[in-house]
């Protein structure tokens, strides 16, 4: 059954209750570290996440090249989440993406239930918002609208949103660029590892088969943001994530043992290790465990773009040359698709952090 206007988070927000829901509520173990967004985003003490400037990665120069190249591998192993600067993504393109969003979900409800999707029944592109997968039934404060954007071939154009009417062209611009930005950054992960420039990129699908889907995460202001999460606490089962948002804080970050909110980095991409890349690389390189904060004041709106592998054609497991008498395989092999399905599994058996 397709979700009801009534069932959307924004319409909630927007009815004036003082108080969420209770399946809203997070469980006392995750409310104690939850503190208000805007005050966390402002320290400056302790780990911060680390930026990455791009602008030397192919410099003729091989010492500033290779200088470059290895900031960004020491990020990948230590947090597993950056902020990548000087990306190479014209900002006039970025602005026309957050704009063309923005523009979808400032319409009525109404008008966005016409992409809403249907999860029970498979059909999961289009507008919506997150269905109990948990044992206690608990929700996420955000809508979403989500679709495949690349390979080209692949996609189904007539699920995008026809308004406003740059969406179509603005997204698929970025989501070709952003491809190629993922090509490069694997190429430097593969050098990172020992391995040829190409090999990370061939074990994920390479250009035919790696899917590249766009997630614009809608939060609406919430009246109690100590209570609830926007996301909770996951890690990504991409190769990699690329994020992108309003400015407005809520990513965090689990980094030695504590919740390190992001800083909003004007003009950045946010970056995300997944655990297909975590995996093929025997855990050298992170997935780091994060969440979103909601607030009262604001909203905020994210675009992540996530680079995911063909769900059954690829046997994911520790490649070889990784792999040593002292280093032994930390990942059975499994399709993407059985990864996604043992996260799940284990969620609803364990109360463990999700997918």
């Amino acid at each position: 059954m397709v979700a009801s206007v009534a069932s959307r988070v924004e319409s909630l927000a927007g009815s004036g209750i003082q108080s969420i829901p209770k399946e809203y509520v997070r469980p006392q173990e995750e409310l104690t570290s939850i503190g208000n967004v805007f005050e966390e985003e402002k320290k400056e003490e302790g780990p911060q996440v680390p930026t990455i400037d791009l602008k030397e990665i192919d410099s003729e120069d091989e010492v500033v090249r290779e200088k470059c190249r290895e900031n960004l591998k020491k990020a990948a192993q230590d947090w597993g989440v950056m902020h990548l600067v000087n990306h190479g993504i014209p900002f006039d393109l970025i602005d026309r993406v957050k704009k063309a969003g923005e523009t979808f979900f400032s319409q009525p409800i109404e008008e966005k239930e016409k992409y809403a999707n249907d999860q029970a029944s498979g059909k999961i592109q289009g507008y919506g918002s997150k269905l109990a997968n948990n044992a206690s039934g608990q929700l996420e404060w955000e809508d979403y609208f989500f679709h495949l954007a690349f390979p080209e071939e692949k996609r189904d154009l007539s699920i995008w949103p026809k308004t406003p009417s740059d969406y179509i062209d603005a997204t698929s611009e970025y989501a070709k660029r952003l491809r190629g930005l993922a090509t490069k950054v694997l190429s430097i992960l593969s050098l990172g590892l020992g391995l040829e420039e190409g090999r990370l990129e061939k074990e994920v699908g390479g250009i035919e088969e790696l899917l590249v889907q766009m997630k614009i995460n809608y939060y609406p202001k919430c009246p109690q943001p100590e209570l609830a999460l926007g996301v909770e606490a996951h890690t990504d089962v991409s190769a990699l994530t690329f994020i992108l948002h309003n400015m407005v804080p809520g990513l965090q970050l689990f980094y030695e043992g504590k919740w390190v909110t992001a800083k909003c980095v004007p003009n950045s991409i946010i970056m995300h290790i997944g655990d297909t890349v975590e995996i093929l690389s025997n855990g050298k390189y992170k997935s780091i465990l994060h969440r979103g904060l909601v607030n009262k004041e604001k909203v905020r709106i994210s675009w992540a773009v996530f680079c995911e592998p063909p769900k059954e054609k690829i046997i994911l497991k520790p490649l070889p040359e990784v792999l040593s008498e002292t280093e032994p395989s930390l990942f059975p092999p499994r399709t993407f698709a059985q990864h996604i399905q043992h996260k799940l599994f284990r969620k609803s058996q364990e109360g463990l952090p999700p997918n």
